[in-house]
């Protein structure tokens, strides 16, 4: 397995094609975009954002938006992706990044890198009366929310 470099378009792309229930990203807010190969063929792909809460957007704060792997992927390619993209936001100068969850997924690639469950968000819709937006297709669920927590790195 070798990670690798993306666009948020190759990332976005992956995704669209792959991922069980979430769509593209809205490419406002990428901070960057990572994929893993395996024989030079992709098979996994994870994106960073700034968080979408606007509670949450602080310092240092970041959110893994997608994290997805093609049935092709090895056994552990989304641990790879989670640690590596923490990795990577702690070399830029993140303290803090988060995820979420469907409440009825284990979260078990999440606690193998660290992640530590915070919270249980529950479903709502994105329209609001001074914020009308368009219905998704998909019917809102539960969440749970995941973070670690990163050490500064020295300069």
């Amino acid at each position: 397995m070798k990670i690798v470099p993306l666009t948020l378009r190759e990332a976005n792309d992956f995704v669209e094609q792959h991922h069980r229930h979430s769509a593209r990203t809205s490419n406002d807010g990428g901070k960057f975009a990572i994929g893993i190969e395996v024989g030079g063929e992709l098979v996994g792909a994870a994106i960073v954002g700034r968080p979408v809460a606007r509670m949450l957007q602080r310092p240092g704060a970041a959110e893994l938006l997608r994290c997805c792997v093609s049935p092709a992927a090895p056994r552990n390619a989304c641990s790879r992706l989670e640690a590596r993209c923490k990795r990577i936001w702690q070399q830029m100068g993140g303290t803090r990044l988060l995820t979420y969850t469907l409440a009825r997924e284990s979260g078990a690639s999440l606690r193998a890198t660290g992640a530590v469950r915070e919270a249980t968000v529950d479903a709502e819709s994105w329209n609001r009366p001074s914020r009308r937006r368009a219905a998704r297709s998909i019917e809102a669920e539960d969440k749970v929310r995941w973070s670690w927590t990163l050490p500064e790195i020295p300069a």
